[in-house]
């Protein structure tokens, strides 16, 4: 995780009577770790630090400082490139290239709705509730905070969906943001589907292509200091018509032997098993927005031989049966 990241937690802690010092010290980090802004710290480090100044201020509502404080140039390369491109559509595809490179603990996938651009968010790391909601917080509305600056819109149209209660401090934010709900199926951030086609007033191809190339490289040293495959391997999991790929068919295309591949996600503490079942949750969501398709061949789509395997799945996911997914969606 970028150290610029974590240093707004300590701006915020200060404001709050609460040292960097001391943040540091119970957290049990060195100084020196975030002297360079430009450098890097484990996203171990970056949630026990978000998680200490938690500790310490006892304000639950730091995620919405965070994300109003956050500008696009915030997110260095890749902020300036999605600045530089010239409509939404060329900016959603970018920044699903190259979330990797300033997103690590947190997934983002992007999706198309009939009536909405949909930004949805998982997380990979094991997180206290507290801890989780600040981050959730903070990218949600760091998110919106941007589409907006880079639509040059004073107000943007959309929702911000959440997978907890309503918390007693969103009365803070709830006028800087835009429809709020809580208790929903995923965390998403929802934006009217036309604003894909719209054109970026800050649109530079020369600018744009360096930063790229700028992206580009930062990925390649990622992948050298840490042989992550990982982010590959959830890549390669699409649904098809002969269903998810296996994992010898997964290791051939990531050129290791299957118990390499194993035992490489077992390093960062994933299994197959689990990115089964994210790929799983994750199509199931999409498909159950079309209306044609039943319940049952959905199930059978995503590899449940027993229709109530899915349901009980989809449930320990969402809370909810898909049924009563897709009637909480037909009513909006």
């Amino acid at each position: 995780m970028p150290v610029s990241y974590a240093t707004i937690y300590l701006e915020l802690a200060a404001e709050r009577g609460v040292s960097a010092t001391q943040v540091l010290q119970q957290a049990g980090l060195n100084a020196s770790l975030l002297s360079d802004l430009t450098g890097r710290i484990s996203p171990q480090q970056y949630v026990h630090l978000v998680a200490t100044v938690l500790a310490l201020t006892g304000d639950g509502g730091l995620g919405f400082e965070v994300g109003a404080r956050q500008p696009l140039t915030a997110h260095g390369s890749l902020g300036y490139a999605l600045l530089c491109c010239s409509h939404v559509d060329e900016a959603v595809s970018l920044l699903q290239r190259f979330w990797h490179i300033r997103g690590r603990g947190i997934r983002l996938a992007c999706y198309q709705q009939p009536d909405c651009l949909v930004f949805e968010f998982y997380s990979d790391m094991p997180i206290s509730e507290g801890v989780r909601r600040v981050l959730f917080d903070a990218m949600l509305s760091g998110f919106y905070h941007s589409l907006r600056f880079i639509l040059s819109e004073s107000h943007l149209l959309g929702e911000l969906w959440f997978d907890y209660a309503q918390p007693d401090y969103i009365a803070h934010f709830s006028e800087r943001l835009p429809t709020l709900r809580y208790q929903m199926p995923a965390t998403q951030l929802r934006v009217p589907l036309a604003l894909s086609e719209r054109r970026l007033a800050m649109a530079n191809p020369e600018a744009l292509a360096l930063a790229i190339a700028q992206c580009e490289r930062e990925s390649r040293l990622l992948a050298e200091e840490d042989s992550d495959i990982l982010v590959s391997a959830r890549a390669a999991m699409v649904l098809t018509e002969q269903g998810y790929p296996h994992p010898e068919t997964l290791a051939e295309r990531l050129h290791v032997s299957t118990r390499t591949f194993r035992r490489r996600l077992q390093m960062q503490g994933v299994s197959y098993q689990g990115l089964l079942e994210e790929a799983r949750r994750r199509d199931a969501l999409v498909l159950l927005e079309k209306p044609n398709i039943e319940i049952q061949k959905i199930a059978e789509l995503l590899g449940y031989n027993n229709p109530a395997n899915f349901t009980r799945a989809f449930k320990e996911w969402t809370g909810r049966t898909p049924s009563q997914y897709r009637a909480i969606r037909e009513v909006k």
